[in-house]
């Protein structure tokens, strides 16, 4: 049998996780299911009282006694700002999940400059902000792990994504430089990869979205991942394998088959 990539999760008790963008969708989803599993957590989102409302309707228990930490990812001072007062406060952190990103569909034909900044400030400069920041934290203490949301979005290049898609391709080669990189120090790292979940983000979708899951089954899906040990934790598998087969096609194919789909 063949090992895990990462240390499987084993208990989440105690476990110290600072989650960023865990005001809404799969962010708000993981912060319940984490607290509901003992783990001690810390929230960030730029908006605090987006945080509060997390907290007051999460109604999970142990939610409450979570530590709010405002704070933009595109602001790598921030980021810093707010590892430093969580590491003060609890001597280190052992799981940082960044899922805070943004979306915006835009054609080819359509494309918007200041659009196109704000996404890949949001879904690529903010992780590696929070990359930055965390993962010397990580090494110092000898330990952790990194988990970025990504999207099978970043497979290949898909309508409507002209953008969006780039920055979520970007996220695989980092998740995977970073485990090159850091996992002989012992450090864990997570890319997650969702298909369509229903959340704030793709109620912005004016197409038909196959396989679309809660965020609750996300979040589901990727507490079950990290405690497998998997790197790539991708879901829901019936669609995301489709689209890892999919890739391997020839592009006279790809680009037919995917039109087919999609209807795009």
């Amino acid at each position: 049998m063949m090992r895990p990539l990462n240390a499987p999760v084993v208990s989440w008790a105690g476990k110290r996780v600072w989650i960023i963008g865990a005001s809404t969708g799969i962010g708000a989803a993981l912060a319940r299911a984490l607290a509901e599993r003992g783990a001690r957590l810390a929230l960030s989102a730029r908006s605090a009282e987006a945080l509060a409302a997390t907290v007051v309707q999460g109604g999970a228990a142990g939610l409450e006694h979570a530590r709010l930490l405002p704070c933009d990812v595109t602001n790598a001072g921030a980021v810093t700002v707010a590892l430093d007062s969580l590491v003060a406060d609890w001597g280190g952190v052992d799981l940082v999940l960044v899922s805070a990103g943004a979306y915006h569909p835009m054609r080819a034909d359509a494309l918007d400059r200041e659009v196109a900044a704000h996404l890949i400030d949001t879904n690529l400069k903010g992780p590696l902000n929070v990359a930055a920041s965390a993962v010397p934290q990580l090494l110092r203490q000898g330990g952790g792990a990194i988990g970025i949301i990504g999207s099978v979005a970043g497979y290949g290049g898909l309508p409507k994504a002209v953008v969006y898609g780039p920055t979520k391709a970007a996220i695989i080669n980092l998740c995977e430089a970073m485990y090159f990189d850091l996992h002989a120090s012992g450090i864990g790292v997570y890319l997650i990869s969702p298909g369509f979940v229903r959340t704030p983000m793709t109620a912005a979708n004016d197409f038909r979205m196959p396989a679309l899951i809660s965020p609750e089954e996300a979040a589901r899906d990727i507490v079950r991942g990290m405690e497998a040990g998997a790197f790539e934790i991708h879901f829901p598998r019936r669609f995301t394998c489709a689209l890892k087969l999919l890739r391997l096609l020839p592009y006279r194919l790809y680009f037919a088959i995917v039109r087919r789909i999609t209807g795009l």
